[in-house]
């Protein structure tokens, strides 16, 4: 289903407001906003939306769901960027990475099992090196996916040593809901960022952050964010009842 005109239309204006405040906050820190990637999470959204913000110039697009990234994806130009965000479950990772050629980054490895079975379907089914950013549980909540901070430095290791078909290339988190404790979220990622890039060996650069969404992507930049994953500040609210 096509998305209305009105909403089409809002959606390219919040983009450029987005767009906007990413720089002011990229500036407002000493950072160079080119370095900030912005991703947009476009789940429960139709293919006709996202295809609005695409021909606007964006090219940097995330989902949540395999079941949606394998239905949109298809509809849309090959050479958009996707990420997948957040848990994965080890037996949809052929699906996701057959149905998706374009995939280019998997971010959410919470422990070396998924980890191990993305380097094994990216192995069969012959394609690049995949990204891949380890998932940080930095707010302790149990309904969270991703290895405890005090585990992050093994869980990078075993990607970087152990699976020769993934590339690790950062950490990221999903902060707490109500951005209460945000600012200590990010901390905690960054802390962890320090303790990879010393065990590894790694620049800053090569060891992204990806903190940050619609309520709270300002601050994760001001406190060292690469990537922002923006849904409902570009897309508007999402539509559960409608997801299948």
């Amino acid at each position: 289903m096509a998305a209305p005109a009105a909403v089409e239309g809002a959606a390219l204006v919040a983009l450029r407001s987005v767009m906007v405040r990413v720089r002011q906050a990229a500036e407002r820190s000493g950072r160079d906003p080119e370095r900030i990637r912005v991703v947009g999470v476009s789940k429960t959204k139709p293919a006709s939306l996202i295809r609005q913000v695409y021909d606007a110039g964006h090219r940097r697009f995330g989902e949540n769901y395999v079941q949606e990234i394998l239905e949109k994806a298809p509809q849309l130009p090959g050479d958009i960027e996707w990420h997948f965000v957040g848990h994965l479950q080890s037996n949809k990772v052929k699906s996701l990475l057959a149905g998706v050629p374009n995939i280019s980054v998997v971010e959410g490895v919470h422990n070396e099992k998924i980890a191990n079975h993305l380097d094994n379907a990216v192995s069969s089914l012959g394609r690049n090196p995949l990204k891949v950013l380890v998932q940080v549980n930095t707010s302790g909540e149990a309904s969270k996916s991703g290895v405890e901070p005090s585990g992050v430095v093994e869980l990078a290791k075993h990607v970087k040593l152990n699976c020769p078909n993934l590339l690790f290339s950062g950490l990221m988190t999903i902060g707490m809901p109500d951005y209460t404790s945000t600012p200590e979220n990010f901390r905690t990622l960054s802390n962890c960022k320090i303790e990879v890039c010393k065990a590894l060996g790694l620049t800053e650069e090569q060891c992204e952050l990806s903190m940050g969404m619609s309520g709270d992507f300002e601050q994760a930049i001001e406190m060292g964010s690469t990537s922002v994953r923006i849904g409902s500040t570009i897309f508007g609210p999402r539509e559960y009842a409608k997801r299948q």
